[in-house]
């Protein structure tokens, strides 16, 4: 943590003349200290000397005669420097850490001035000596103290390493987080017992991470601590998709019109967490402004500048900050040293007039021998009972910060401790240097067990606990460990939560395991929808569209949508993939039972017609027409309505093979008998005149060899199309975007039009004939009905071509399928229907003088 002060101008100015002195001789190489010497208020003689730097006064000024005010006084400045004393003490008494070696000890008062840091380091470093003794060296010597406790802040912390790195002295800080003091670079004598801010930022943004806070406010001290953490919570923050909604800085010196613009930020925000990386006097004047303004309603996360201090939770009396959760530097007990410092009374026997004023301030009382004293004030004694008094002083929250201090002086001990104790070999002369070197190796484990080492940094293990602030019954905030973090271990296992611990007791605020409080820029996209940035605005702050047709989201804030398997299809919430519903021609729909009706029908009417003409099959309209070929035609005819149901249901391997293989053949056998008749008709025309014998030409041998020649290679066309590339059962994907459109692919177009076009020259060379035969003189002429079916089948084979083309899905196979239907049904009507007409109707007519009557020729 670290107190912020800002740099004054003569603060600069004062360095940079201790500087001066501290580098340049006179002509004589005699040293000499301008200004007044600086005398350490507690002190100590010993073999070796440590010295301590921290705050027992809030405030500084050069010249003590301009005080109208007696500066207040800072009871944790007493409770640093009681822990660094009992440090002292205890290895004193300790025959196994350095002994027959005492340890003595300056420590000064700071006041909270960086300016005055940085004088009483160069003050612990060069000594009070007025001038030094002329030597050939110019103004060389050991330092005064070998190591510095101190200070408690980052900013003084940086002067103090800056001035005195040159001379190598450790300074060993127990508060100063700031990432910036890694630097070995600019501080290479610095070392601390707190982790720095580095690990705690990044800790942070994990913490606010978890809970789902993607929209925060930030509040920072205006220092380095709160600068520099703030930016490396912000970086992090950054790559784990949080968005700062503000940031903004503040310091307990702002004008209140400063402060009450922060206040206006916050209550025009939309985010409802604050991280707040402060320290506990920046936060105090804050929570003074929120009880003002009874800010309730937001989640605070804090640094552990703040998050753990009970004078800090003891001001919140509105309870603005219920529930506030952060990082916590982890909880500390150190046998013996609670009871040490609460015992004052050997260091007021001694007179001093430092723990003089702070027993007068804690007791609001006076010494008979204090000027200032009058007699309306109760006499100090220096016996008073500190037990029972409830103050800061008295309140031990703050033991791991102590346990800070004590580690830090127990690292050099141990490392003078290993130095002294070095063979011969080694350098076991207290130089600065050395024992720089010697700390920054020193790994030991301290009388409670913990491990203290220093990393390459000079920093130890980053280690936390997650604190939450629970309020019980009387009011007084319960600071409950809800976690850890080790920056140690693996990034997924660093952050520890135990959810169960995070209660809520008196304010529907705190963190809840199932009501976590939300704070996002807008809602989240629900599953169905992807996020779309909004322009000008932070990543956190979107627009949820719709996923397309055929695409899913199936988690909340996804910025993609997934597209489904071509098999699948996005359901109307567009959160799932559903199977899409395949689509063919079946029986169950209408169109395939109206079709398969058809096709039955005809059947049924090609059989009826079949038994209509086998049993007449003696009387002249049977026999004139070539009964073999007539019943031949009918079997085809048969065929051809049938074969028009394999192209009804689900196609298969063996469907699509079969379908248009048999269709092909079927109807080759068909026209081919058509052709036969007609060849028929006009032969048996030509063995009418005189002379001529076309007859035996084409005898019924001639017409089964034409029938099956053309049938023939018809099967071969199809034999060829199944071998290279047959027909196969095809899902079409492209055709309807949420079904599956299962066809038959042709496989080889080539086979298949070349089925069709082999067709097509049967029926035109068919057409053809009988058109020429259409008005033969015979009574009945066969021809003329030839004619109007070949017609009727060429008109429905050119028309089907480009419907079959242009239709849909299964609407092309219930334009083939009515193809067939309807071209075998123009063949059986204007065939066979006449003369079943004549047959059952007009039997008069049924004659074979009828049938070889001749009259004038009939146009057509």
């Amino acid at each position: 943590m670290t107190t912020i002060q800002r740099w004054p101008e003569q603060g600069w100015a004062l360095l940079q003349l201790f500087l001066v002195v501290s580098f340049s001789q006179d002509e004589k190489s005699v040293c000499r200290q301008r200004g007044r010497p600086e005398n350490a208020p507690v002190f100590k003689d010993g073999d070796i000397m440590l010295g301590g730097i921290f705050a027992f006064h809030s405030s500084w000024k050069e010249n003590e005669d301009t005080y109208t005010h007696r500066p207040l006084l800072n009871f944790r400045g007493f409770q640093f420097a009681q822990a660094m004393l009992f440090a002292i003490e205890e290895i004193n008494n300790s025959t196994d850490l350095l002994p027959d070696i005492s340890l003595g000890y300056e420590i000064y008062d700071v006041c909270g001035s960086i300016a005055r840091g940085v004088r009483v380091a160069m003050a612990l470093a060069n000594g009070n000596e007025i001038a030094s003794a002329p030597t050939e060296a110019t103004c060389t010597k050991l330092s005064k103290v070998q190591a510095i406790m101190g200070e408690s802040s980052s900013s003084p912390s940086m002067a103090i390493a800056t001035i005195i790195g040159p001379f190598h002295i450790p300074l060993i800080s127990h508060f100063a987080t700031c990432a910036c003091l890694s630097d070995k670079t600019k501080y290479p004598s610095f070392l601390r017992t707190i982790p720095s801010d580095y690990y705690q930022s990044r800790a942070l943004a994990q913490l606010v991470r978890h809970f789902g806070w993607t929209w925060v406010g930030a509040i920072r001290t205006n220092d380095d601590y709160g600068n520099n953490g703030m930016a490396t919570f912000t970086e992090t923050a950054k790559h784990l998709g949080i968005c700062l909604e503000y940031s903004v800085s503040v310091f307990r010196t702002d004008p209140p019109d400063k402060i009450q613009k922060i206040i206006d930020i916050i209550k025009a925000s939309t985010s409802k967490v604050i991280v707040a990386f402060l320290n506990h006097m920046d936060m105090d004047v804050l929570i003074h402004e929120l009880s003002k303004h009874n800010l309730t309603g937001y989640q605070w996360v804090g640094s552990e500048g703040w998050i753990s201090d009970s004078q800090t939770a003891a001001m919140d009396r509105r309870h603005n900050l219920d529930g506030a959760i952060g990082l916590s530097i982890p909880k500390a007990q150190v046998s013996g040293m609670s009871e040490f410092m609460l015992d004052m009374k050997p260091l007021i026997s001694t007179g001093n007039e430092l723990f003089t004023e702070f027993w007068e301030t804690l007791f609001s009382c006076k010494f008979k021998q204090s000027k200032s004293s009058t007699g309306n004030q109760s006499k100090c004694t220096g016996y008073e009972d500190l037990i029972g008094v409830q103050n800061s002083f008295t309140d031990m929250s703050l033991m791991p910060v102590f346990y800070n201090i004590y580690k830090g002086v127990y690292a050099v001990a141990h490392a003078l401790h290993n130095m002294l104790s070095c063979n011969e070999t080694c350098n076991n002369k207290p130089d600065n240097v050395f024992i720089l070197q010697h700390i920054r190796k020193i790994k030991f484990k301290t009388k409670e067990g913990d491990e203290v080492y220093f990393n390459e940094y000079g920093d130890p293990a980053a280690k936390y606990e997650i604190i939450n602030w629970q309020p019980t019954e009387n009011g007084i905030v319960d600071f409950v460990t809800v976690g850890f973090h080790d920056a140690s271990l693996p990034a997924d296992k660093q952050l520890n939560l135990q959810n169960k611990s995070i209660t809520d007791k008196m304010n529907a605020r705190m963190i809840l395991l199932m009501q976590v409080p939300v704070s996002l820029c807008n809602e989240k996209c629900p599953p169905g929808t992807r996020k779309v940035l909004q322009k000008g605005t932070p990543i956190c702050c979107y627009d949820c569209l719709r996923c397309a047709e055929g695409e899913i989201s199936n988690v909340t804030d996804s910025i993609t949508c997934l597209r489904c398997d071509p098999e699948f299809w996005s359901n109307e919430r567009r959160d799932a993939c559903v199977k899409k519903e395949e689509e063919f021609l079946s029986y169950e729909e209408i169109m395939g039972a109206l079709l398969t009706a058809a096709s039955l029908f005809g059947t049924c009417m090609t059989v009826v017609v079949a038994f209509i003409f086998f049993r007449y099959r003696q009387t002249p309209i049977v026999r004139a027409n070539n009964s073999e070929l007539s019943f031949l035609l009918l079997f085809s005819l048969t065929l051809c309505f049938l074969c028009s149901l394999t192209f009804i249901s689900r196609p298969s391997e063996w469907s699509c093979m079969l379908r248009h293989t048999a269709f092909g053949i079927t109807f080759v056998l068909c026209i081919s008998c058509v052709l036969g008749k007609t060849i028929v008709v006009l032969m048996a025309f030509r063995a009418t005149l005189p002379g001529s014998n076309m007859m035996k030409w084409f005898g019924p041998a001639q017409q089964r060899l034409s029938v099956l020649g053309f049938t023939l290679i018809q099967v071969v066309i199809c034999i060829l199309w199944l071998s290279i590339s047959p027909p196969f059962p095809f899902k079409n994907f492209t055709q309807s975007k949420d079904k599956i459109i299962l066809e038959c692919a042709l496989g080889s177009a080539v086979g298949f039009w070349a089925v069709l076009g082999y067709i097509g020259v049967l029926a035109i060379l068919c057409f053809i004939l009988a058109f020429l035969a259409r008005k033969l003189p015979d009574n009945f002429n066969e021809a003329k009905f030839i004619t109007f079916s070949m017609l009727i089948f060429c008109a429905v084979w050119l028309t089907f071509i480009p419907a079959y083309v242009s239709s849909p899905g299964k609407f092309s196979v219930a334009v083939e399928i009515f193809a067939i239907l309807a071209s075998s049904f123009g063949l059986l009507i204007c065939i066979f229907i006449p003369k079943c007409y004549v047959i059952l109707v007009k039997p008069e007519n049924n004659t074979k003088r009828n049938m070889m009557g001749k009259g004038a020729p009939k146009s057509f």
